[in-house]
């Protein structure tokens, strides 16, 4: 007796209350979803439906599943197995595979262990390869870009964006297919997936030749980006906060008198009376209309900050908690983040909650012809992360968590396009897989003016890209800790500022210290101010070197726009990890503080202080001109490269973007 089955487009297997089915989902792409008792759930977090034909072949103890240049093997022989899984690739050679049953061991590729209720803790678990390097997975603080023999958190916190896609070395990517609260390690032994809660196992498995073959067959199945918008191309002007209208007029006139191109003036947090009233405080903000206006004539869009915390005293608390609206609270007082008052979130995965903060934020902004939105603390940003603690309308955090911040974003995605906005461009300060496709740009989050801090976003710029993530920023200089009188602070700006003008967008934020306390109109202590953060805030010589790099920024709105069509169409990423654009060059696979922006330009910023050279490796497969001097060199070789604050090494890929020659 056989225990499988063929259906259109599936392989299925039964056996002892299992479901176990893999499916055609995409080119050369499988879906695995398995149940350990009970109907198939065949529902989606995050895959877009697909129209594949898969060729299917079934003995008594073996089956085979092919899709493209992706097979897979279901294996039910052998003693306490409860049939493996092997993944092949287009040469027959085995890219991935579930541990067996080993013997006397008993162990379970595929381990459901019950809760009470009838959900499951679930860990999948394959054999691991000493010759596989992993990239990918959303966004870590950490400087580390191969992430064999890592343990990863797959929770969001700030800083912290969990996208549980990577891209193999084997020559495939895997996604762990499944929005819940759990861990994933990549040993030496075995790579092992966890999740704390849920009702089954779902991941999907692509092979290509090459990493940009990957993510193109990624990004089709959990979708892409718009089209970035004109104002996403040029440069961001922002702090911690401009508190008042009229701060805000004084910089925007002041970049206006100097010349200086913004595309973007923000408008950060607490220019709200109470978290939750989604509006301008109209003591600090009289006048709203006239202020977007003055900024528009200067070339520059306006975006306001929109938190998903709800004060117990705002406005719209009572009728958004009597209709069911806000996170809900499993146990204790119902406070879910204490910051100027206590706070809870509303509900972004309740389409209703949704519907309602959208049509406040366009009854008190779009009114104005406000269209762009910072949506801040989109993990949500819990007080403590007890996730168990919490449960959203789409279910219980721990199931179902990761979803907030990309349902966060299509809320106001959806609200903008109903509302005829065709150039949706949100930011946004997480993500989970599918975020990308409702226009959300985001942000690497509250992280300190360090080194380190700095060397860790470059990595995590192009890990979000590998996860299907092109629009991606940080905050240049880091945001907490930046004190605008000292040296070392303001080498480090510069040269944030630098890898800035070579980020997907190029956008100036921090909390800058020295800091003033504020008071409302009451007396009532609020956010302060923080210390200037304009271009002229650090004294003549930054003032010309950040103003140089704006000018460059501007010189290559062409090559960025273009950059930007890739990733609408084929899901590439805008900042590059080197192995994706030269593969076959294996010192590029461990480079980790150089990238490159698309596929013409070599960026390798300065990422030590007080360093005025660096070593930067040239691939093989182009000749290399330095875009200071137009000297050339061959690939295939190391430089020591010298940059004096005013620059940092960039070479451009056989003479391409050749007008940046001399500039830098």
């Amino acid at each position: 007796m056989s225990f499988f089955s063929i259906g259109e487009n599936y392989l299925e297997y039964r056996n002892g209350g299992e479901t176990l089915r893999i499916m055609g989902w995409g080119v050369n792409s499988l879906r695995v979803i398995s149940v350990p008792s009970g109907p198939l759930d065949l529902t989606s977090s995050a895959l877009l439906p697909q129209s594949t034909k898969a060729t299917i072949t079934v003995g008594e103890e073996i089956a085979q599943i092919v899709n493209g240049n992706i097979s897979a093997v279901i294996d039910s022989r052998g003693w306490n197995s409860a049939a493996v899984i092997t993944f092949f690739n287009d040469k027959q050679e085995v890219i991935l595979k579930e541990i067996d049953g080993g013997g006397a061991l008993i162990r379970k590729a595929r381990h459901f262990k019950p809760h009470i209720g009838g959900d499951f803790r679930l860990k999948a678990t394959f054999e691991a390869s000493s010759e596989e390097k992993i990239y990918g997975m959303g966004q870590y603080q950490q400087d580390i870009l191969d992430l064999k023999g890592c343990n990863i958190e797959l929770a969001h916190r700030n800083s912290q964006a969990s996208i549980p896609f990577y891209v193999s070395s084997l020559g495939y990517g895997f996604f762990w297919h499944n929005p819940a609260i759990g861990s994933v390690s990549f040993g030496k032994n075995t790579t092992e997936w966890r999740a704390d809660s849920t009702k089954r196992l779902d991941y999907w498995i692509t092979v290509g030749d090459t990493p940009a073959m990957i993510e193109e067959q990624y990004s089709a199945v959990t979708g892409r980006s718009p089209m970035m918008p004109e104002y996403g191309l040029g440069f961001w002007q922002c702090k911690l906060r401009y508190y008042n209208q009229e701060q805000v007029l004084d910089v925007a006139r002041e970049y206006h008198r100097l010349q200086i191109p913004v595309d973007v003036f923000v408008i950060d947090y607490y220019h709200w009376p109470r978290c939750g009233d989604f509006r301008f405080d109209e003591y600090l903000f009289p006048d709203p209309q006239s202020m977007v206006d003055e900024l528009r004539s200067y070339g520059m869009e306006v975006m306001v900050s929109v938190w998903p915390q709800v004060d117990w005293r705002s406005e719209n608390f009572e009728e958004m908690y009597r209709k069911g609206l806000l996170v809900q609270t499993e146990h204790g007082l119902n406070v879910q983040m204490s910051f100027q008052g206590n706070n809870v979130f509303f509900d972004a995965t309740n389409p209703k909650a949704r519907e309602y903060v959208w049509q406040k934020c366009q009854e008190n902004y779009g009114k104005y012809g406000i269209k762009l939105f910072w949506l801040d603390e989109a993990e949500p940003e819990f007080s403590t992360y007890d996730y168990d603690n919490y449960r959203y309308y789409a279910g219980s955090v721990l199931q179902q968590g990761n979803l907030y911040p990309r349902e966060f974003a299509k809320g106001f995605y959806e609200g903008q396009q109903a509302n005829g906005q065709r150039d949706v461009l949100n930011l946004v300060r997480c993500a989970w897989a599918g975020s990308q496709r409702f226009g959300a740009l985001i942000w690497s989050g509250d992280i300190h003016s360090t080194y380190q801090d700095f060397r860790n976003q470059i990595v995590a710029g192009l890990q979000m890209g590998l996860s299907g993530i092109p629009w991606w920023t940080t905050d240049i200089g880091g945001f907490h800790g930046g004190n605008i009188h000292d040296k070392d602070f303001q080498e480090l700006l510069i040269r944030w500022f630098q890898f800035g003008a070579f980020c997907p967008v190029m956008r100036l934020h921090g909390n800058r210290l020295p800091r003033e306390p504020l008071y409302k109109a009451g007396g009532e202590v609020t956010e302060g101010t923080g210390a200037s953060n304009e271009i002229w805030s650090y004294g003549e010589e930054n003032y010309s070197i950040m103003k140089k790099f704006i000018m460059i920024r501007e010189l290559m709105r062409y090559y960025t726009r273009e950059l930007m069509e890739q990733a609408h169409i084929t899901g590439a990423p805008v900042m590059r990890t080197m192995f994706y654009e030269f593969p076959e060059d294996n010192e590029t696979w461990d480079l980790n503080s150089q990238y490159m922006y698309g596929s013409d330009l070599l960026v390798a910023p300065i990422v030590k202080a007080h360093a005025t050279s660096r070593q930067v490796y040239l691939p093989h497969g182009a000749v290399w001109t330095d875009a200071r001097t137009g000297e050339t060199f061959n690939g295939g070789q190391w430089l020591e490269v010298l940059a004096s604050i005013e620059t940092l090494p960039l070479f451009l890929r056989d003479q391409k973007q050749s007008y940046l020659i001399g500039k830098v």
